[in-house]
């Protein structure tokens, strides 16, 4: 037993602090190609001071600026730090302006810690602001002080605040960029959230006059039934419509933070609606049948939010403020009133929500003789089917690595047996397809579960009532790396996306990356993932290395499974922007219009060659 003693008790700083434990403040590192990526909550940190001061009403405009570097650059024009205070607000922590000063009320910064890890995180940091005439400027590196403007220097400036920085690539991966696509999506979100206001984003520029409205207009994917409801009081907004899909969108929003994961405004809203719309139509209607179809923005200002981690996807509070009402009651009420005068006043936005409830409730009644012969299927198949052999911890369970459950999904019986033999049984579960399945664009969810494959994939997954019973808490689709392999990658996204797009939303949905190419000599062995790897191979292994292109997972042997499934696995996350195009491109590629894709991929036909550079070697 090692000893414990007074030199095992240390105090870090807090810049020692977060840059040792980086997740706990923006979550996970990433390399910038997901939108969750530590990368854009830094970016986030600095934008939500910003449009914390355009709330206030200072400032109407927010410039950023991104380069091919990755430097980031945003200036506001609000009232700019206090000069005096620029190194306290950049490097002392939990210092602000927003613990019990009438300078900030229902802001989303409030406890002085996202500038600092930026700060702390950021190879590069500067920050600046003007005031009275005057500016001054402090620079750091990975939070120390670099160099520094001792005092206040004359400058005609407009008032604001300027903060740069670039990421230490230390802690972040050497890769690590912004996607111009993610950051114009937050753009767009402030200006829904905050009408009026200018972005300019690498000289493009985003404003909204309709709020949550243009919100909606921009996301649905499905075609409205009705006008969106548009529902506005103090410290709420409410927009919604239903649509013919049959899920439920949300985009929530907690003073001016997209709260992707929802929390306790969004379980009071679906509450809220229930109650309200069942008194209207004077009918107990299944809350699921009320909900169906439903592409709704609920956004909220409280004082004090409390989020359940520094990133704030996700709300905390039970009130809107320090011994308020709660925000059950606040929604709750409101909706009693805005809702209810609404749908007595447009008797025909009321017919058409009360037809969408009516198809719904029509399919829930139909599907339920279909999900019971599902039922007894999948129940037959733990028994009888061998296509799925199950792991003992699942995501569903309080195992203490539920965390790591996975499923493969294979083709065929050849790579689920690799994968069988050399999987984690404790944490890995391999499910067997047989072939191609069913493309699943465009049929109605009843011809779906009537579909043996999809039914017992659904019964495997645990997702036929909802993802809430989810399984696993990674669905890696694991297929060959050829055409054929690629068809029915594309087969199960579809399936996915037009029936299962929470999978894909949280985050649960992968792709496995497998090697295309062994490259080896007597002393070493190095598995490639493309031409530029195994280029690199040929290079470090010198003459005449065996090289074998492996063309599907059945080549791979158990023993080089264990590998590639192991704790370095290689998972691509599956992502899609939710919207209209999403429609359109499943029906484009996955649709009837068979000539369009065969001129789409004649036009649009590249040869690779290999690299002489390889053949040389």
């Amino acid at each position: 037993m090692a000893d414990y003693t007074e030199a095992d008790i240390k105090s870090l700083d807090w810049r020692e602090h977060i840059r040792l434990r980086p997740g706990m403040y923006i979550g996970k590192l990433g390399d910038g190609s997901s939108p969750d990526d530590g990368i854009y909550i830094l970016l986030k940190e600095v934008i939500d001071n910003a449009i914390d001061e355009y709330v206030m009403g200072h400032g109407r405009e927010i410039h950023i600026e991104i380069d091919d570097e990755g430097r980031v650059e945003v200036r506001d024009f609000g009232r700019g730090i206090p000069l005096g205070k620029l190194y306290d607000c950049a490097a002392q922590i939990n210092t602000g302006a927003k613990y019990d000063s009438e300078a900030f009320k229902k802001t989303v910064g409030l406890n002085g810690v996202g500038i600092k890890a930026v700060n702390a995180l950021s190879g590069f940091f500067e920050i600046q602001a003007w005031r009275d005439g005057s500016t001054k400027a402090i620079e750091f590196g990975k939070g120390e002080v670099v160099e520094e403007m001792k005092r206040p220097v004359k400058d005609p400036g407009k008032p604001g605040t300027r903060l740069a920085f670039e990421v230490d690539r230390t802690i972040f991966p050497a890769k690590t960029g912004f996607k111009p696509a993610y950051v114009e999506r937050m753009c767009r979100y402030y200006s829904y959230l905050n009408p009026g206001l200018t972005i300019v984003f690498n000289g493009r520029k985003f404003r909204s006059k309709n709020g949550l409205l243009d919100l909606l207009a921009e996301e649905m994917d499905s075609e409205a039934l009705y006008g969106p409801i548009h529902l506005t009081g103090k410290d709420i907004e409410i927009a919604f419509t239903h649509g013919t899909d049959g899920g439920e969108d949300y985009y929530t929003f907690v003073n001016g933070q997209n709260t992707t994961q929802g929390g306790t405004h969004l379980a009071a809203f679906r509450e809220a609606l229930v109650t309200v719309v069942r008194g209207f139509f004077k009918k107990q209607y299944d809350p699921g049948d009320i909900r169906a179809g439903i592409e709704a923005a609920v956004s909220v200002r409280i004082e004090e939010p409390v989020f359940e981690s520094q990133t704030k996807t996700k709300l905390g509070s039970a009130t809107v403020a320090p011994e308020g009402e709660t925000l059950r009651t606040f929604i709750g009420n409101f909706l009693r009133e805005h809702l209810d005068n609404y749908l007595h006043r447009n008797p025909k936005a009321a017919e058409a929500m009360q037809k969408r409830i009516l198809a719904a409730e029509k399919e829930r009644k139909d599907m339920k003789g279909i999900k019971k012969m599902a039922r007894e299927r999948a129940r037959q198949a733990k028994v009888h089917n061998k296509k799925l052999r199950d792991c003992r911890v699942h995501l569903d369970s309080k195992h203490k690595r539920r965390e790591s459950s996975t499923v493969f999904i294979t083709e065929g019986d050849s790579a689920s047996g690799s994968i069988t033999k050399s999987r984690d049984v404790e944490t890995q579960a391999v499910f067997s397809l047989r072939g191609k399945p069913l493309n699943t664009f465009g049929l109605a969810k009843k011809v779906v579960y009537e579909n043996e494959e999809f039914a017992l994939l659904q019964a495997a997954l645990g997702i036929e009532d909802g993802i809430e019973g989810l399984r696993y808490n990674h669905v890696v689709v694991a297929t060959d790396a050829d055409v054929d392999g690629m068809h029915i990658r594309l087969l199960l996204l579809t399936f996915f996306l037009q029936f299962f797009p929470e999978v894909i939303r949280e985050g649960h949905l992968k792709i496995l990356q497998t090697p295309l190419f062994r490259v080896r000599n007597k002393k070493e062995t190095i598995y490639c993932y493309d031409d530029e790897e195994r280029a690199a191979a040929v290079k470090k292994l010198g003459r005449n290395p065996e090289i074998t292109r492996f063309k599907g997972l059945g080549e791979i042997s158990p023993d080089e499974f264990k590998f590639m499934i192991g704790p370095d696995m290689r998972l691509d996350p599956v992502e899609f922007e939710e919207g209209k195009g999403t429609k359109e491109l499943l029906a484009f590629y996955m649709g009837k219009n068979t000539p369009d894709r065969q001129d789409f991929i004649i036009n649009n036909l590249r040869e690779d060659v290999d690299s002489q550079e390889i053949e040389a070697a």
